[in-house]
């Protein structure tokens, strides 16, 4: 009966090699900016905010710009057509954390707004998101 505790031994190393296994997986990969290119960081948690506004992409876009500026540093400006829409997305920094925000059209009077925010370690920062787009929209007004 004394060896009974050693049997499963082997089995307590590989359940505690796998759970590392898998918590390292879970917290370590890439994810998608806005602009389209992949960072690393967790790619599993939330860090977007989707907005839709019956305004003019130009008008929207400068509401952002104004926004990103005020908060923090714009560190960039690109505009793109993909499959036939213009997409105008927006870099900066707020606090440390990087923010990305999009800015196209839905249809022709609605514009969409994808604002994701990163923390430096590369996890989602959706409370930043959702109070640099509540800033976009109360410009807006």
């Amino acid at each position: 009966m004394g060896g009974l505790g050693l049997e499963f031994l082997p089995m307590k190393k590989v359940l505690a090699v796998a759970v590392l296994a898998l918590g390292a997986f879970a917290f370590s990969g890439c994810y998608k900016t806005q602009e389209g290119s992949y960072r690393a960081g967790v790619p599993f948690s939330k860090d977007t905010i989707e907005s839709r506004y019956e305004r003019p992409v130009a008008q929207v876009f400068a509401a952002a710009k104004a926004t990103l500026a005020y908060n923090g540093a714009l560190t960039a400006e690109v505009a793109a057509t993909r499959d036939d829409e213009s997409v105008q997305t927006l870099t900066g920094r707020v606090n440390g954390r990087s923010l990305w925000v999009r800015v196209d059209e839905v249809e022709p009077r609605i514009t969409r707004v994808l604002v994701q925010a990163r923390k430096t370690g590369g996890m989602g920062d959706v409370d930043l998101a959702s109070e640099i787009d509540k800033q976009i929209a109360l410009r807006l007004r």
